[in-house]
């Protein structure tokens, strides 16, 4: 049994991963937001906000095989009307708190024999896709973290890799997809001609974990319908 960590297992992406992952694994999980399904899965819990709570605070298992770091935003505005706080917020959110969390797992991960480290990033950091240039610039830090990691931590076996969706239906992207109408007209922008779901992005995250994934590393996979690569 594995001990991993899922920071935003409180919706989306990453409820959907702690959910598939807690039935053969030792799941710490940490999200700002509450989910009572949560409380129905194995795994230990604590409502925290990853970027100003304390995680000293966390009694961390000595050794850590995987972590997640699921949490990401959706701020879609014309260039002229984002602020530089927007840019910050987004940075924060998607970057800075997945430095704080590696940074302080570390040592935990350097004492697993096989661990991974997964993150996520948009297929808006790959193409040009207008309004999202507060979004579009942090994700691309992501990739770029990504791959400095993976060269980095190479040596004590520490595998990082970065999976990349689109448009996917949970919560964060409710908005776009409110309507029946706006639900179609997404995924008719996709080669694939759907949006995508958390528990497609769940299994690639268990895949990327596992002993299956042993030789991958500094990857950035697009789970994305095809829009990464492939015109219509």
């Amino acid at each position: 049994m594995k001990n991993i960590v899922i920071i935003g297992c409180g919706q989306g992406i990453g409820f959907a991963t702690a959910k598939l992952l807690s039935e053969k694994n030792h799941i710490i999980g940490i999200s700002r937001s509450h989910n009572a399904e949560v409380e129905n899965l194995n795994i230990n819990f604590h409502q925290m906000d990853i970027l100003s709570g304390n995680l000293d605070e966390i009694n961390f298992p000595d050794v850590i095989d995987g972590l997640v770091y699921a949490p990401g935003s959706i701020n879609l505005k014309p260039f002229n009307r984002l602020s530089t706080e927007d840019f910050r917020n987004d940075f924060e959110i998607n970057v800075l708190g997945a430095v704080k969390i590696i940074q302080r797992l570390l040592p935990n991960l350097k004492k697993s024999e096989s661990a991974s480290v997964v993150l996520f990033s948009s297929v808006a950091a790959k193409l040009g896709m207008p309004f999202h240039a507060s979004v579009s610039a942090s994700k691309n830090a992501v990739e770029g973290l990504t791959k400095s990691l993976a060269a980095e931590l190479s040596p004590q076996k520490i595998r990082v890799n970065c999976i990349a969706p689109s448009l996917t239906d949970t919560n964060l992207a409710s908005q776009l997809l409110s309507t029946t109408e706006k639900r179609e007209a997404s995924g008719k922008r996709h080669p694939l001609q759907r949006i995508g779901n958390a528990g497609e992005m769940a299994k690639m995250t268990e895949f990327l974990l596992s002993e299956n994934a042993s030789w991958i590393t500094g990857q950035i996979i697009g789970i994305d319908g095809g829009m990464g690569n492939t015109k219509l």
